[in-house]
């Protein structure tokens, strides 16, 4: 008939056919957090190390109980901390690989109850380290408020991959879990950072003290993580954050001892720390730092930021915070119209259920960028960062190139596919 097409007659056995490849192929193509999408950076790809995973309960004794403090008077605690370990490790062909077990919500409240989830990683449970190929350097994560220590698996498991020893922190009041007042997270982030370096240091009869270098340590912060990194990387507080500090918490002085102008806090500064990476880093906007704590921060340093940050604040903020780090060798990837969410894992499917606050989704996802897209960029730029500066390998070839990423092609990317971004370059004067 007039206007109708005809269908070409297509065998039972060969619709059947097509279906059973189809599915065998998504099997086998199953994604998981930090895998390539096919136009990833050329560093994003994993490493040559499979990967064990463990979880280490510590406590950092005798430190200020900052919730509890009352009228200056500061009394002490037992601080718990929790920590994820990711590390190169002897794996068997038939070790099966982990599912973590993480929540998102906030404290379980009415209005962000907590909601269960799982997701797979490529990392074995508690396996072997590997003791064979030296010791690895260590990397210290420390993520937002709120957040956890698996936040940034597709990150932490990659950088195991390619030889490091990884530790994630969960920051005790500052998780999903036990979110609370925002007071702890500005006193303990920086502290907390500090302390896993020692423990991880001073292992003793552990079989990660035979593979992990302290002496040779980088630390990735994101948002309050970020505000914490830097501070141990040298970026004092400034004495008017010191001063809402003590209004806060109605006389508290706890957080002098990180203060620029504290000759302590000066006196501290890790020279086991070899570089900082600083996702999103809060605080720049609330004027937690001044141009003379700034000039404090000395490491090699790579910011990463979204230009429409409205959390840390961009022109004001991260990118305010870049120019100002004077004394430090220093980078700033910066994704074009993304806001703060660019440290994360992609957003789990059960942050799109029905019903579900918004802010679940928007806890991972960006509004313009695909996270997975960021993903892949952060792990390239942050392997080529690290590898520079904690194993002395030359990644010129991708961290020298043209700022703007629209005008050519970015060594490292596919054709067509580094577009969107900008990496500024800025050497220290000391």
């Amino acid at each position: 008939m007039k206007g109708i097409q005809s269908v070409p007659f297509r065998p039972l056995w060969l619709l059947l056919l097509f279906l059973n490849v189809s599915i065998t192929l998504n099997a086998q193509q199953e994604f998981l957090y930090g895998d390539q999408l096919p136009d990833a950076p050329v560093l994003s790809a994993r490493g040559e190390h499979t990967i064990g995973v463990r979880t280490m309960n510590l406590v950092n004794k005798g430190q200020v109980d900052i919730l509890n403090s009352k009228d200056g008077k500061d009394p002490l605690y037992d601080r718990p901390l929790t920590v994820e370990i990711w590390y190169p490790a002897e794996v068997t062909p038939d070790a099966k690989a982990v599912v973590y077990e993480e929540v998102m919500g906030t404290r379980g409240d009415s209005l962000r109850p907590l909601v269960p989830f799982t997701f797979k990683g490529r990392a074995i449970r508690d396996a072997d380290p590997k003791v064979s190929d030296g010791k690895f350097p260590l990397v210290v994560v420390s993520h937002g408020y709120v957040g956890s220590r698996y936040l940034m698996t597709y990150l932490t498991e990659n950088l195991a991959t390619k030889g490091y020893v990884v530790v994630a922190i969960d920051h005790t009041d500052s998780t999903f879990k036990d979110a609370n007042a925002f007071h702890s997270t500005l006193l303990n982030r920086a502290k907390d950072i500090k302390f896993v370096i020692n423990e991880m240091a001073g292992l003793t009869g552990d079989p990660l003290s035979g593979v992990l270098d302290a002496d040779n340590t980088g630390i990735i912060g994101y948002s309050m993580g970020g505000y914490g990194v830097l501070n141990v990387g040298g970026a004092g507080y400034s004495d008017g954050a010191a001063g809402f500090f003590v209004q806060m918490t109605g006389g508290s002085t706890a957080i002098n001892v990180l203060a620029a102008s504290n000759e302590d806090y000066q006196k501290s500064i890790d020279p086991r720390v070899k570089a900082v990476v600083a996702f999103a880093p809060w605080g720049m906007a609330r004027g937690v730092w001044d141009a003379e704590g700034l000039k404090g921060l000395r490491k090699p340093t790579l910011f990463i930021a979204g230009s429409q940050d409205d959390i840390s604040g961009y022109e004001n903020g991260i990118k305010a915070i870049y120019e100002g780090a004077v004394n430090a060798d220093r980078y700033l990837l910066t994704y074009k119209d993304a806001r703060h969410n660019v440290a994360p894992n992609p957003p789990p499917a059960e942050s799109l259920a029905p019903g579900l606050s918004i802010d679940e989704y928007y806890r991972y996802a960006d509004s313009t960028w695909d996270q997975r897209k960021i993903n892949n960029v952060n792990q390239h730029f942050v392997t080529a960062f690290l590898g520079t500066h904690l194993k002395e390998e030359n990644h010129a070839t991708y961290l020298d190139i043209p700022a703007n990423s629209n005008e050519k092609d970015w060594p490292g990317f596919k054709p067509r596919s580094s577009t969107g971004m900008e990496l500024l370059k800025a050497d220290g004067l000391e």
